[in-house]
């Protein structure tokens, strides 16, 4: 029996830069926006500007998660926007929800 040599590497041939290449344009793009999201949450005040704002890069960065990891970006129109439009609706109805809440508790109170 032949003794295995331990490696701790895994070798792999042939070499593609351009995936990796696009890993990393990837990984530097969420970093870019997750910087900016933590950078308003320090600097700007509080109100409706920085939620916005915060809603639609978080949207922005699932969309991208969701075309580049579940490789969505390479599929057909019609299967990307079964998936889109739903989330989007998701939140119109959460924001429907906060309003509608605060509404009622300050017609109940005051």
């Amino acid at each position: 029996m032949d003794i295995q040599e331990n490696k701790s590497t895994l070798n792999v041939v042939p070499k593609n830069n351009e995936k990796i290449k696009k890993i990393w344009k990837t990984a530097l793009i969420l970093l870019a926006i997750t910087t900016a999201e933590f950078i308003m949450a320090f600097t700007m005040p509080r109100g409706i500007l920085l939620y916005v704002l915060f809603m639609i890069l978080t949207v922005w960065k699932a969309k991208y998660i969701m075309m580049e990891f579940m490789h969505l970006g390479d599929e057909v129109k019609p299967m990307i926007y079964a998936i889109l439009v739903p989330i989007i609706f998701l939140f119109w109805l959460i924001i429907v929800l906060f309003k509608e809440g605060t509404d009622i508790f300050s017609l109940r109170w005051f």
